[in-house]
């Protein structure tokens, strides 16, 4: 599991950088696919920066940190660290749909990628559990 995890977090990673990329694009974005799907507005909007920081950049630092749990097999704390970041990429979701009404190709891959890295975490904790009274049992 701790590959996959890691995969998917490089795809994260992947993302949030072509994100951090339209951030600092200036002109017409490559991805700005019709007037529902345009990268461009999403990340040049005001939403796209916290105090400074663009929200791309707190993406690559938490899919590294996401990754190098999931390396250390540190699942519990990949799941405890992936609840708030799946929380704020839902927040984003909905400042897309209801505030910008435009959506981010890169953003809807990195809420796809969070979403898979928070269930698999939590199924892997789900099943460590369970292995675990099994084992102390059999010893």
């Amino acid at each position: 599991m701790r590959w996959i995890l890691v995969v998917l977090c490089v795809v994260g990673i992947a993302a949030a950088s072509l994100a951090l990329r339209e951030h600092y694009r200036e002109g017409t974005s490559p991805c700005s696919i019709n007037d529902r799907w345009d990268c461009g507005i999403v990340n040049h909007s005001p939403y796209a920066v916290i105090r400074g920081v663009p929200v791309a950049v707190i993406g690559v630092a938490g899919y590294l940190f996401l990754a190098a749990l999931a390396f250390r097999k540190a699942y519990r704390l990949m799941l405890l660290a992936a609840l708030p970041g799946l929380a704020f990429s839902l927040y984003l979701a909905h400042i897309e749909k209801d505030v910008l009404g435009v959506w981010c190709i890169y953003c809807a891959i990195s809420l796809a990628v969070i979403s898979l890295l928070t269930l698999l975490a939590l199924g892997t904790v789900i099943a460590g559990a369970m292995r675990r009274p099994g084992q102390g049992a059999q010893s």
